[in-house]
């Protein structure tokens, strides 16, 4: 009788393996992080923080200018789109919250200005 062969694995693909499955895994994790934890309110609020919006503006107290939760109030649940408050940052505006204009922010990056936008129509979170 003759014994069965078995096949013999090389350590190099053993480790080749390994290395896949270790490269896996931290890609689902990096997927479930970011699920979990976004950023996109952290960048927000480094970029109101940026660009000084802070000044005129804050969570729920009006300053100069209303509150991140009243213009969320104001535009979203479909009552405004981001790039409709986008416009209204980039230009600037008067008379929509009283008599203090808001001067316009032409300096400010077009994707930076619509990521603040969506920001606050998300309840600035």
């Amino acid at each position: 009788m003759t014994e069965a062969r078995k096949p013999q694995i090389s350590t190099s693909r053993i480790k080749a393996v390994r290395r896949s499955l270790a490269t896996s895994f931290v890609a689902v994790l990096g997927i479930g992080v970011s699920v979990a934890w976004p950023t996109h309110a952290v960048a927000s609020l480094a970029l109101a923080q940026k660009y000084t919006c802070v000044a005129c503006h804050q969570p729920t107290a009006k300053v100069v200018g209303p509150s991140w939760k009243d213009i969320g109030a104001k535009y979203g649940e479909g009552k405004g789109t981001a790039a409709q408050l986008a416009a209204s940052i980039k230009a600037g505006s008067s008379g929509k919250w009283g008599p203090m204009p808001m001067p316009p922010q032409a300096q400010v990056p077009d994707a930076d200005v619509q990521s603040l936008a969506q920001w606050l129509l998300d309840g600035a979170r």
